[in-house]
């Protein structure tokens, strides 16, 4: 079955940078759309960075174009999020997200979501 499994979450002073890693298991690559959500505490869970199916298309947030980056490592299965110029407004657990070809919405959704990482906390002070 299909797991995700985060890494590279912690505690950063504004201004700072994290990369966040998500290894993903069983399932082909090349079938899923990889990404990362966030969600604040009393907030809903918004998307953050999206890549497609092999990656021809890539979706950023309004809030962190030009902060934030998301890239692929096939041979590892592996989506990394590199964050860089992090502010207070970033806190929030990051989820890594999958989903079985395309996104419908232009926004991605969470509910389209159909596999979640447990998360990994940000916290940027």
């Amino acid at each position: 079955h299909v797991q995700l499994v985060e890494s590279g979450g912690g505690s950063v002073q504004a201004g700072g940078s994290l990369r966040l890693s998500c290894a993903g298991y069983g399932y082909r690559y090349s079938d899923m759309a990889l990404g990362w959500f966030r969600q604040a505490p009393g907030k809903e869970r918004e998307a953050v960075a999206i890549l497609y199916v092999s990656g021809v298309k890539t979706y950023l947030d309004d809030s962190v174009k030009g902060r934030f980056t998301i890239s692929q490592d096939n041979a590892k299965n592996t989506v990394y999020l590199q964050m860089s110029n992090l502010g207070p407004e970033d806190t929030a657990t990051y989820y890594c997200a999958a989903k079985y070809g395309s996104y419908e919405n232009i926004h991605p959704r969470q509910y389209e979501v159909q596999y979640w990482g447990s998360g990994t906390q940000v916290t940027v002070s």
